[in-house]
């Protein structure tokens, strides 16, 4: 029994012994500098290099809030119509005699473009005027007797009736003899005509279609929230697929009182004055409504916005505690009309104020010292670059994340060559203008003349002769 206890402790003795080795030989060789300072007793903490680290300044990337023209718009696609456009039906059934239009003649209000057969109703005509003349002698006559008391009052009566049914049978003869003219209802353009001399026409076939184009109407949807800001009386710019680097001015004529439901859009119709006739109705339309337009909006550039749900957000730079140090601090921002690049703030910040547009994502809380790093002034022994390029996560991965192009490298203030990087002062970085969609564009010049779409009741109105460009 007591050689098996021996043996028991002898195993134990032997299972540490070989836990003992195994654990030296896995344990890491401390580096020399530190088990040096550990020997000496004169070494620095093992996170005095992070804690160092930490405390130097944040390098960011930083502009001003700076004022720009703004414009308040909404873009959509429409479509063109004429202003007035009928198709030419008759309303009785006759036989073609003539055709005193040609197609894509330009046809003036009451002009005759086609000529039913009338034989028949010119023959009614002769003979209610034949019938017409008997009543007038009769009454006439019967008028002379009873005041002589050669007849009575009763026969006079009879008469003046006989007279006034002759009368209305001639009327209704030259009434029937006129629907057999057609006539254009208002100035246009006649259009490509299906019918020819001598065809029979039943009363409602198209013969052919009258388009006045001197103004045409551009019809286009908005959506539902904007129908606080759409008025009759705004401006807005047509441009066409159809015609390249041309713009129109189309005036907002009548908004549609009933928002559709599908859509959940408002139908707006504005008017272009299209006396030059390079407008045809059917065209696809792009249409730029201008609601307002301000010269002085504070604006930022869209990387310095920051989203956090409802309630966006800027770094602003300010001055720190310390004498020339600077702090972040969280500014909530109202963001209102957005352009190519920029975005305007309505409420929260003021001209002239500095906001961070990048290495937001290094600052963890308010108040973090900062270094603002000049755009396109980084050659100051590298030192400025490497903040820079620390900032940004690659060479041009800011603008291509958000969409913009390269920032701008004209910088007012800029320091002397010789300035460390560590002490740059916080500059202006000048913003080139905000290039415009349309800016290559040319508008189309207004012609001599009253403009159609701005005259009273100009659906009935001829256009005066000599005021169209030609065509």
């Amino acid at each position: 029994m007591a050689s098996k206890n021996k043996y028991l402790v002898f195993a134990v003795i032997g299972i540490a012994a070989a836990s003992g080795a195994a654990w030296w030989l896995q344990k890491p060789a401390q580096p020399p500098q530190r088990a040096e300072a550990g020997a000496s007793g004169t070494g620095t903490p093992a996170g005095g290099g992070a804690a160092a680290g930490a405390g130097r300044p944040m390098a960011v990337e930083a502009v001003t809030v700076r004022k720009m023209a703004l414009r308040d718009d909404a873009e959509a696609v429409g479509s063109l119509k004429s202003r007035q456009s009928v198709i030419l039906r008759p309303e009785v059934g006759g036989r073609i005699t003539q055709l005193n239009f040609h197609d894509g003649q330009r046809v003036r209000r009451g002009q005759v473009l086609v000529q039913l057969d009338d034989q028949l109703p010119r023959a009614q005509i002769q003979q209610s005027q034949a019938e017409l003349s008997i009543a007038q002698a009769n009454h006439k006559r019967n008028q002379e007797l009873v005041a002589q008391g050669f007849i009575s009052q009763r026969s006079v009566d009879e008469s003046a009736a006989n007279l006034e049914v002759a009368q209305a049978k001639l009327a209704l003869a030259q009434a029937t003899a006129q629907r057999l003219k057609i006539v254009a209802p208002f100035d246009g353009i006649a259009g490509i005509r299906g019918v020819n001399v001598g065809d029979y026409l039943k009363d409602g076939a198209d013969i052919v279609n009258i388009e006045d184009l001197d103004a045409v109407y551009v019809d286009f949807r908005l959506p539902e929230r904007l129908q606080s800001k759409v008025r009759p009386g705004q401006t807005a710019q047509v441009t066409f697929d159809a015609l390249p680097g041309v713009r129109y001015a189309a005036l907002v004529q009548a908004i549609s009182p009933q928002i559709d439901a599908d859509g959940r859009a408002i139908a707006v119709r504005g008017c272009i004055d299209n006396r030059r006739l390079q407008l045809r109705p059917g065209m696809f339309a792009r249409v730029t409504t201008v609601f307002s337009e301000r010269s002085d909006a504070r604006v930022v550039p869209e990387e310095a916005i920051v989203p956090d749900g409802s309630s966006p957000y800027v770094l602003k730079v300010v001055e720190g505690k310390e004498p020339g140090s600077k702090v972040t601090r969280r500014t909530p921002v109202q963001l209102g009309v957005r352009s190519p690049g920029w975005v305007e703030v309505l409420d929260g910040l003021s001209a002239g104020d500095l906001v961070v547009t990048a290495g937001q994502q290094r600052i963890r809380k308010d108040g973090t010292e900062v270094r603002v790093v000049e755009l396109g002034k980084q050659g100051n022994g590298g030192a400025a670059a490497s903040a820079a390029s620390a900032a940004r996560p690659a060479s041009g991965a800011s603008g291509a994340a958000t969409g913009v192009g390269p920032k701008p490298a004209a910088v007012a203030d800029a320091p002397a060559p010789n300035t460390p990087a560590a002490s740059v002062a916080l500059s202006t970085v000048t913003a080139p203008p905000v290039p415009s969609a349309v800016a290559v564009r040319s508008d189309a010049q207004p012609l001599p003349g009253p403009n159609p779409c701005q005259l009273a009741g100009s659906s009935t109105r001829s256009t005066p002769p000599g005021s169209r460009a030609p065509v």
